[in-house]
């Protein structure tokens, strides 16, 4: 992957700063091309731009690690199954792809670039195919709201039941959408739970600034309402065999997939000891508190700490979660998990690189 990744690389830093004008020309060539495809995608098209892109970039990223590589496209593949995409869908996407690079690409552009992502493309389309082909689910589930409560001014937890078995691992992510108030807008959410018997899933979600789908499913979703849900992924994982202490880091929502692996714990875990960090702005944004210290009191392996960086009157810890969790320790014997905004998640992921904690016991889940 050597030279394939010095190529990809060197024609990326040429187009980095065009990075939308790429995805606008790409879907317009594309639709120009295919127009039956337009009713694939969701009405605005804001969003999806940027998908592209974060969904491209990330491919590039895992080229030169193979298992990363590997195991990424087969679940996106997966996931793509929920746009009805077809095999012949690949060739046009790509085409036109490499099309959108070469244009904004400009005088620097060479063939040697044209080749190195058409050898890029087609590795990853053939990733993507296998896990689609391998995948032996439906495309999406239909799940009924049976529960829905605000949490403060713009959070909400709710709860859906599938309507037929939905397998996932507890600290995965899926997909969702709900045709009634954002038709095809989907967007990834974490379960806040472990797999259950009754086959619910729990989601906590924040209205963020002009996100559609965010908004609508704390603001407008109801009980009784259907959602489509889309194959499960992600690889921020327990791994039962490991004896060591863990640490959990949350911010925000981000403490939905935090305590999917606590309920998970809660029935296997009898030696391990396992310390909670929840950050927020104020204390009002510790919307899930109570049930997190119910946790733990029952439980005695298992410690919560909790700050807030924008409440000087909050009783518990002040600063940045990150901060926090460096008071703490030593951690270097511990496996993390880490979940939350992009910033919050780069902040701890630099502290516990200081701390000299190895990059193998680190799992997270950034939410961009």
């Amino acid at each position: 992957m050597g030279d394939l990744g010095r190529l990809l690389k060197e024609s990326w830093t040429l187009v980095e700063e065009h990075q939308d004008k790429v995805a606008g020309y790409f879907y317009a060539r594309l639709f120009l091309t295919r127009p039956e495809l337009r009713e694939l995608f969701p009405v605005h098209m804001d969003g999806q731009r940027a998908r592209l892109l974060q969904a491209l970039i990330t491919s590039v990223q895992t080229l030169e690690d193979p298992e990363r590589f590997d195991e990424y496209l087969r679940g996106l593949g997966r996931d793509h199954r929920k746009f009805h995409v077809e095999p012949e869908h690949y060739e046009i996407v790509g085409r036109t792809l490499i099309e959108a690079l070469r244009e904004h690409g400009g005088e620097h552009w060479c063939v040697e670039y044209d080749q190195a992502w058409t050898d890029a493309y087609t590795k990853i389309a053939e990733k993507m195919l296998a896990g689609a082909a391998a995948d032996t689910n439906p495309p999406y589930w239909y799940a009924e709201v049976v529960a829905h409560e605000r949490r403060g001014h713009d959070i909400a937890v709710f709860t859906v039941k599938p309507l037929q078995p939905l397998e996932f691992r507890a600290g995965q992510y899926l997909s969702l959408e709900c045709s009634r108030i954002q038709p095809r807008l989907w967007r990834t959410y974490s379960p806040a739970n472990a797999p259950r018997r009754d086959n619910s899933l729990e989601f906590h979600v924040r209205a963020i600034g002009a996100g559609w789908v965010s908004s609508a499913l704390v603001r407008r979703l109801e009980v009784g309402d259907m959602v489509r849900l889309a194959a499960p992924m992600g690889t921020m994982n327990l791994d039962r065999r490991s004896t060591r202490d863990a640490v959990f880091v949350a911010g925000g929502t981000g403490l939905a997939p935090i305590k999917s692996l606590l309920e998970e714990l809660t029935r296997y875990n009898r030696t391990r000891w396992v310390h909670v960090f929840v950050g927020a702005k104020h204390r009002d944004d510790l919307y899930d508190l109570p049930a997190l210290n119910r946790l733990a009191a029952r439980y005695p392996w298992l410690s919560v700490v909790t700050a807030c960086s924008e409440d000087p009157s909050f009783p518990g810890e002040q600063g940045n979660i990150s901060d926090v969790v460096a008071r703490y320790g030593p951690w270097n014997e511990h496996d993390f998990f880490v979940s939350g905004s992009g910033a919050m998640v780069k902040a701890t992921l630099r502290t516990l690189a200081e701390l000299q904690v190895p990059p193998v016991r680190i799992k997270y889940d950034s939410f961009t």
